[in-house]
């Protein structure tokens, strides 16, 4: 299933409740798996994604199962750049009709697939911790489940809004820089 009909099919299901809606928030998903503290089993990050049930896998030639391939590729896309081609990785952020990036929609995505396993991303969310910074580019777009700022900050000050408006440009750098910093942890080497 090409991405277009990826779309069409997400936003035909959102009666169904899928994480993602849009393929910018599909993405943004995809990538914190791909970039994230831990590899999970398909199962538990494509059913939510999806708003499909597990034996969905097991049923080749239906819309489940094109939706759960087009998933499977673009993670497998997104592992394979930022494994062997760095500084390629470009999110899939909307665009408005003059041409502006929206990351928004990116960066929910990336939130919700960090709140499958919140606490492994806990080193990431210390505000302590020197490598937060990695996430504030993400996490500066995204809403908490009442609609409030996730880092507390208002649109209405001018200085906010001019950089929000350019944040957007450090996400592939930042997705980039996690991979490697959960490296270590996500692939400890063989003693």
């Amino acid at each position: 299933m090409p991405l277009e009909g990826l779309e069409r099919w997400l936003q035909a299901r959102v009666d169904q409740h899928p994480v993602a809606t849009s393929i910018p928030m599909l993405d943004g998903y995809v990538a914190a798996i791909v970039a994230g503290p831990l590899s999970m089993s398909p199962l538990d990050w494509i059913c939510p994604l999806l708003a499909i049930d597990a034996d969905a896998f097991n049923h080749g030639g239906t819309p489940e199962f094109a939706a759960i391939s087009a998933v499977a590729l673009r993670h497998n896309e997104i592992s394979q750049i930022l494994s062997t081609t760095l500084r390629q990785f470009e999110p899939m952020h909307l665009r408005n009709p003059h041409g502006d990036v929206d990351p928004r929609p990116w960066c929910q995505g990336f939130y919700a697939a960090m709140r499958l396993k919140l606490s492994a991303w806990a080193p990431l969310l210390d505000t302590g911790n020197v490598n937060h910074g990695l996430l504030l580019p993400i996490l500066l777009h995204c809403r908490d489940d009442q609609g409030q700022p996730m880092l507390g900050l208002s649109r209405s000050c001018r200085d906010i809004a001019d950089f929000l408006r350019n944040a957007h440009a450090d996400i592939p750098a930042a997705v980039e820089a996690m991979r490697q910093y959960w490296m270590p942890i996500r692939y400890p080497r063989a003693r």
